[in-house]
């Protein structure tokens, strides 16, 4: 509008004088300002921000779940918590398939007040007939709970409508049982000869990861010569950086087997990340999709040799951590050692993790603690 217009239209108080077009912008202007007014009151803290994104968006977009994945999966991205964001677009694309397939409604046109209790049962079954795990299941629902939680705190739908909890959907409860390798299997493996390059690299890959108290590919993919002091090095790790207000950085007292293994793989230049997996000047969506397929690179070659060697077939990089605790325990380490050594919050995550190994584990642990 030019200022006269605007001052025809909107500044006019006697409506009287309106007619045609004039009248109908002026309808128009009234109800985005009944909007505005109604997002602002909704806000328990006004935020400019947050009011812009509420007043813009289509008003259905309160009640639209791919809406709200979406928006949760780009501040993710633009926070470069790539790993998170693809959690969110897996979850998504499964209530899609069920959503269209079996409810025949387009994932643009689902809402929050459809997704019942015997919506999320149907869902489960569906999932469970196409063989996904309880595991699986329970991972995508917990995912789905946050983004109801989210709109909820936003105030775009009504706490009436959750289905989940006490007398309504019951995510799944499932503890993945983690898998170790005894000494004498660690030993086979470490002895085992490699068929090719990536075999070898698969090997002393996972070799580092245990010999550097678990240590996450990620994190060894980020680490950097900086970071190397002396006979150590010091990281923070990834996976709980954001979580926690006070950050704990994890010392790894490196010996002449994991000393090999950075002079083996190290970059030449020795500035730097350590090993020529990531380069200073990816973005982090680059830096997700190289450690992804280097990680499922260590993964493939290393089954192999396990294959080969009659261990267990679905040994994986996870098994690198999970070995050093449960063999750090059979050697006689206190369990606040291997807390700390696993950079756990408290002594009873440590307990819950212990409690999680197989059997044959806690059968080793137990006849050791007479092994004075």
């Amino acid at each position: 509008m030019t200022e006269k217009e605007f001052d025809t239209i909107w500044t006019n108080t006697n409506d009287t004088k309106l007619r045609g077009t004039n009248k109908e912008a002026r309808l128009k202007l009234q109800a985005i300002e009944t909007r505005a007014n109604d997002e602002a009151k909704q806000m328990t803290v006004f935020d400019f921000g947050k009011f812009e994104t509420k007043l813009f968006r289509r008003s259905s977009d309160k009640n639209n779940v791919k809406y709200h994945f979406d928006t949760i999966i780009q501040k993710n991205i633009k926070n470069n918590k790539i790993g998170t964001s693809e959690s969110y677009k897996y979850t998504l694309n499964s209530l899609a398939n069920f959503s269209e397939t079996q409810k025949k409604c387009k994932i643009e046109k689902l809402t929050f007040d459809t997704i019942t209790a015997d919506w999320l049962n149907e869902y489960q079954n569906f999932m469970l007939a196409k063989g996904k795990s309880y595991t699986t299941i329970a991972i995508y629902t917990r995912t789905l709970r946050v983004v109801f939680n989210v709109a909820i705190e936003e105030n775009d739908i009504s706490n009436d409508i959750y289905p989940f909890g006490k007398n309504k959907y019951k995510i799944p409860r499932t503890k993945k049982v983690k898998k170790a390798l005894n000494s004498k299997q660690l030993k086979t493996l470490f002895d085992a000869d490699a068929t090719n390059d990536n075999e070898q690299l698969a090997k002393d890959f996972w070799f580092f990861s245990y010999a550097c108290n678990g240590m996450n590919f990620k994190d060894i993919a980020l680490l950097k010569y900086s970071d190397i002091q002396n006979d150590r090095f010091s990281y923070y790790r990834a996976k709980t950086f954001d979580k926690t207000a006070e950050k704990t950085v994890i010392t790894i007292h490196l010996t002449d087997f994991t000393k090999d293994i950075i002079s083996k793989y190290g970059n030449k230049s020795k500035s730097g990340f350590v090993f020529n997996i990531l380069e200073i000047q990816d973005s982090s969506e680059t830096q997700y999709k190289k450690i992804k397929n280097f990680t499922r690179l260590i993964n493939d070659h290393i089954k192999r040799i396990a294959k080969n060697n009659d261990l267990p077939n679905d040994i994986s990089t996870y098994w690198a951590r999970h070995s050093f605790a449960t063999n750090s325990l059979r050697k006689g380490a206190s369990m606040e050692f291997i807390s700390e050594a696993l950079n756990h919050s408290d002594l009873n995550v440590t307990k819950n993790y212990f409690a999680g190994f197989e059997d044959d584990a806690k059968k080793d642990f137990a006849n050791s603690l007479l092994d004075f």
